[in-house]
């Protein structure tokens, strides 16, 4: 029998351990204060629940953001993340799927979902008022899935055609290639969604045993952000918790991501796939840095300067100029032991070689000259007035507090971050392009053309 046809009676109870004692558990419980009006609490069982009170605000949003994603699976589990992220929605020990988003929707709240290469997150918005709705729904979602047969093949279906359905989008399609011709076999190269070939065998076994054996509550940061009481929230998430599988002893939270020494990048290559487009599709570049990389900020500026907005250098020279590409930009991807650069375009395949020049010369006369200083000026306050605007709603400011923790082990203060970048000067923006952009690049093709349509360059 399905979650979704499962009345209560039928719904066996949860029952609280004797090692959740309240009492017991208070005394091990942490609580620090990281910023004015951000707390931290750890539980026993080394989850972490982060909060940042907003008080003119009549929302809030809530995210329970596991450290596990994509990169952590072998390949016959390729997918299983993102499987997951599917099928904890569909049903728990105290309610239906239907009864998880009527609930929250019938509050005019919102949930949803996503996977990483490196977490997963779920999350929901909802009216300040109901909050503690959401913690119970959400915690218990995560925490206390059922995983039924029939659900795992519905939402088999569902995947197999949401790739089907990414493989008939080339212009998404080209940047999955892209960190494949850069990493390769290596999970970092895979799809986060799997593949047809390792979603369809994979069983409801399988999929189960990757949750109990992933999903551990040292791994789980809960955080929220808006007009809230942390220790009420804190209150709320024990009380969800209370004899779930994630209601566990002692334990330290984990600690960020390592760095993993065996990742490989592979040879500069050049994959084209064909296919019967109107466009075709390119991004050109190579491995990045990783996200503890001191140079990181060097590297926003130089992004942004080069093709992070209609003012860079590559959208003034390829479309204002010109009028070859409608899209073009370029973007940096950052992980804990590696990271991605890359420009992409979009053009008519009879442009695409022409186009693809003239990112290369732009590339190797920034890698020669560096940017001006008005160029600098500009790329930092780019980065800057990103990062600050980004912060205008619960849902960022709730994102921020969650990613911290995750990847950083910390919590680094806007002034911080913002002070960082303002010391990015023009040298450290030209040896970070010197190292980047005199390499030999990858490309990667979607569009009407035959293998060995591009030479290297």
């Amino acid at each position: 029998m399905t979650a979704n046809n499962r009345g209560p009676a039928e719904r066996p109870a949860r029952v609280a351990t004797p090692s959740n004692h309240p009492a017991a558990a208070l005394k091990r419980m942490k609580t620090s204060i990281l910023q004015d009006g951000v707390r931290r609490t750890v539980l026993p069982s080394g989850l972490r629940i982060i909060t940042e009170v907003i008080p003119h605000t009549r929302s809030a949003a809530l995210g329970i953001w596991v450290g596990i994603g994509s990169r952590d699976e072998t390949p016959a589990m390729s997918g299983a993340s993102h499987f997951l992220e599917h099928l904890l929605f569909k049903g728990t020990h105290k309610r239906t799927a239907m009864e998880i988003s009527s609930e929250i929707e019938a509050v005019g709240g919102e949930t949803n979902a996503f996977t990483t290469k490196e977490y997963t997150c779920y999350y929901a918005r909802v009216l300040d008022s109901d909050l503690s709705l959401a913690v119970d729904v959400l915690v218990d979602a995560v925490a206390d899935s059922l995983l039924e047969p029939a659900d795992v093949e519905t939402e088999r279906g569902v995947i197999l055609e949401e790739i089907a359905m990414h493989e008939d989008e080339p212009g998404d399609e080209v940047h999955d290639i892209f960190a494949e011709a850069i990493y390769g076999s290596h999970p970092l190269g895979r799809l986060i969604s799997g593949t047809p070939e390792s979603v369809t065998p994979m069983t409801r076994n399988q999929i189960d045993s990757f949750y109990r054996r992933r999903y551990k509550a040292p791994e789980v940061v809960v955080a929220a952000a808006g007009n809230l009481d942390h220790a009420t929230v804190v209150r709320l998430v024990r009380k969800a918790l209370a004899g779930s599988p994630l209601d566990t002893g002692d334990a330290a939270p984990a600690k960020p991501r390592a760095a993993d020494k065996r990742v490989r990048v592979l040879k500069p290559q050049n994959v084209v796939v064909h296919r019967d487009t109107e466009q075709a599709h390119i991004v050109l570049g190579g491995a990045g840095m990783s996200r503890y990389d001191e140079r990181r900020f060097a590297m926003g500026v130089l992004n942004n300067v080069l093709g992070g907005g209609m003012s860079s250098r590559l959208f003034q020279e390829i479309r204002e100029k010109r009028g070859l590409a409608y899209s073009v930009y370029s973007y940096a991807a950052q992980y804990a032991d590696s990271g991605l650069f890359g420009v992409y375009a979009g053009c008519a395949p009879g442009k695409a070689g022409e186009v693809l020049d003239l990112i290369r010369t732009e590339l190797e006369r920034v890698a020669e000259s560096g940017i001006t200083p008005d160029e600098l000026v500009r790329g930092k306050g780019m980065v800057k007035g990103s990062y600050v605007l980004g912060l205008e709603d619960t849902g960022s400011r709730m994102s921020r507090l969650a990613k911290s923790e995750l990847l950083h082990g910390d919590l680094m203060g806007v002034d911080e971050l913002l002070g960082r970048v303002d010391a990015v000067t023009l040298a450290d923006v030209g040896q970070v392009a010197a190292d980047l952009l005199t390499r030999k690049h990858s490309l990667a093709v979607v569009g009407p053309f035959d293998e060995g349509a591009f030479p290297p360059g």
